[in-house]
């Protein structure tokens, strides 16, 4: 899928609660496994370590399962921790990347597809010339 800025702002809507459900699950996540890997196997927290290992094994399904809701939206999860997303777009002929992530009340910044995330430039009016329209 390709988006204009217009179809990834829409989008925005649903990707928002999704990745704040998971930037949620993930903190969650790291918290079991550092409880998991301070418990030892013995006999006296035999049932303790099997209790988290199996809370890690339903939240790492919950994060599959929202991470396939995003897969199906048409955008790309960069960072589980920060909810940074990617949606792609095209731009004088190129692919590059419309840049979100939690927090940002909206889509400003575009990437080239080889840029690192930290690399990302706003969105003037030279990038919205450069894109088609809905």
């Amino acid at each position: 899928m390709v988006f204009t800025l217009a179809s990834a702002e829409r989008a925005l809507v649903l990707v928002r609660r999704i990745v704040a459900d998971i930037v949620t699950r993930y903190r969650v996540l790291q918290e079991l496994k550092q409880r998991r890997d301070g418990l030892t196997a013995t006999l006296d927290d035999a049932d303790t370590f099997d209790e988290v290992r199996a809370e890690v094994t339903q939240t790492v399904g919950e994060l599959n399962r929202l991470h396939q809701e995003l897969v199906d939206v048409g955008c790309v999860l960069k960072d589980w921790e920060t909810g940074q997303i990617d949606f792609p777009t095209v731009f004088e002929g190129r692919r590059v990347y419309l840049c979100w992530r939690t927090g940002e009340a909206a889509i400003t910044h575009w990437r080239e597809e080889d840029d690192a995330y930290a690399d990302r430039k706003p969105i003037d009016p030279a990038f919205r010339a450069g894109q088609r329209e809905d």
